[in-house]
């Protein structure tokens, strides 16, 4: 007989204790994912983005991000050619819809943490870079 409780899902405490390199050009904490946990519908892990850091271009496939920013601010570029602009500040979420362009930065001078949650359990797979979009934001 085969035993159920080794395939059974739990409840699980993760202390992030290493990071991983986006593809985005970030490095995450490790949070909640398929490759930590097994979750099956959702990711959630912890961004640092130092004064002057930037992601690339890039859009999740079919999954929307939600964003809690923790201290600092960070500018997003959105939309068809990256057209569109918001701030985000501490204490603010945002509200990413699946397949969206964007383009995240922190132009300020002290670090911006946020908490991250995606529908995608994978953390790099809805990735897609969008380096053509690139030339229509000019950041230092």
């Amino acid at each position: 007989m085969m035993q159920e409780a080794s395939t059974k899902s739990t409840c699980k405490v993760i202390r992030s204790s290493g990071t991983y390199d986006g593809k985005q050009g970030f490095s995450y904490f490790e949070g909640i994912s398929t490759e930590t946990v097994g979750s099956r519908g959702v990711c959630m892990h912890l961004l640092t983005i130092p004064p002057g850091g930037r992601a690339k271009a890039h859009l999740h496939e079919s999954h929307e991000t939600a964003i809690y920013v923790l201290s600092g601010e960070a500018e997003t570029w959105f939309g068809e050619n990256l057209s569109e602009h918001l701030t985000v500040r501490a204490g603010e979420f945002l509200y990413i819809p699946a397949g969206m362009p964007h383009l995240p930065a922190n132009l300020g001078s002290e670090s911006c943490t946020a908490v991250i949650a995606r529908t995608d359990p994978n953390e790099q797979e809805s990735v897609v870079l969008l380096p053509e979009l690139e030339k229509f934001v000019n950041l230092p």
